[in-house]
């Protein structure tokens, strides 16, 4: 395959991802930055190569030359997956590559995470006036939703009136690969909701605007709720980053502390398979730990 021909077979590629399907737009940038980043690679290549290779092998040492660059394991594994999805692409379509490239194995990481002492200060003891904000009411509802439902920020910003249903205190949640699902939320953020109805949301005219508006009265970017959910760093006692996907993170982690079963959290994180949200039960083991000091036999022993 020469580079002409896999140019037009990306465009058409980025198509099918956007309408049949239906990715979401991180994922969309993503690898439309992947593929345009390689044929960079394969251009600057050929200019000082003379070996006439295959699209494997070019692959290959593109993939080598990001590993000597210490890009991070997982943004590889990432270029894996959308050089695996254009194979399967280009074979429903009879253009067979056989590249056989072999995914990186990823280590896992724990998930960063807040204790509950933590978000209840962030929660409930900031006054409006401390935070450096036009919309402090709105920016508690939205910090304390994303840690009420868990849900992402890019899936935050795409609620609207009509996916609300106040009295059952539940959302309908667009996820990814437009599956969708209902999460609960409490009466903290069902209070925190309607104090931003009646102080600082403009009048509802059409059940489709959006729950949550920026200062021009359009929908919110993932990137704002970032910056927003950033402002409220500068209250922790000890600096450390916090993000939307923390806030999941912590949102997962106190669900499992108290006992949910992770089929539960699983539906309500919106995870495809439930290795996605077996990561989060590593925090179990701190609160068995205490169990165990408290009422195992032996330790009752070394009491007495």
């Amino acid at each position: 395959m020469e580079i002409m021909e896999f140019g037009k077979h990306k465009t058409d590629f980025l198509l099918y991802l956007k309408a049949e399907r239906n990715v979401s737009e991180h994922t969309m940038r993503a690898y439309r930055g992947d593929l345009e980043q390689f044929i960079v690679f394969w251009s600057t290549m050929t200019k000082y190569d003379s070996d006439n290779l295959g699209l494997r092998q070019i692959i290959e040492r593109y993939l080598v030359a990001l590993f000597y660059k210490k890009i991070s394991k997982s943004s590889i594994a990432r270029k894996f997956s959308c050089f695996t999805s254009f194979e399967r692409f280009l074979e429903g379509r009879g253009v067979v590559l056989n590249l056989n490239l072999k995914r990186p194995r990823i280590d896992k990481k724990l998930p960063i995470y807040f204790s509950v002492d933590e978000i209840f200060h962030l929660l409930d003891s900031i006054n409006n006036e401390d935070l450096p904000t036009r919309h402090p009411i709105r920016d508690k509802a939205i910090f304390e939703l994303l840690y009420a439902t868990g849900v992402r920020c890019s899936e935050l910003v795409n609620i609207c009136i009509a996916d609300l249903d106040m009295d059952a205190k539940s959302i309908r949640i667009m996820g990814k690969g437009s599956k969708e699902r209902m999460v609960l939320f409490g009466s903290k953020a069902h209070e925190k909701i309607l104090e931003y109805y009646r102080h600082e949301r403009p009048e509802i005219k059409n059940q489709e605007e959006p729950l949550f508006l920026n200062y021009r009265y359009g929908k919110l970017t993932s990137r704002s709720i970032q910056r927003i959910i950033k402002m409220f760093r500068l209250f922790l006692h000890i600096q450390r980053p916090l993000t939307p996907h923390k806030l999941r993170h912590s949102f997962a982690t106190h669900l499992l502390n108290q006992g949910a079963d992770l089929r539960s959290v699983q539906e309500l994180l919106g995870h495809k398979t439930l290795s996605s949200t077996e990561k989060y039960t590593h925090v179990s083991l701190e609160k068995l730990s205490q169990l165990c000091d408290e009422i195992h036999p032996i330790n009752d022993m070394i009491k007495k």
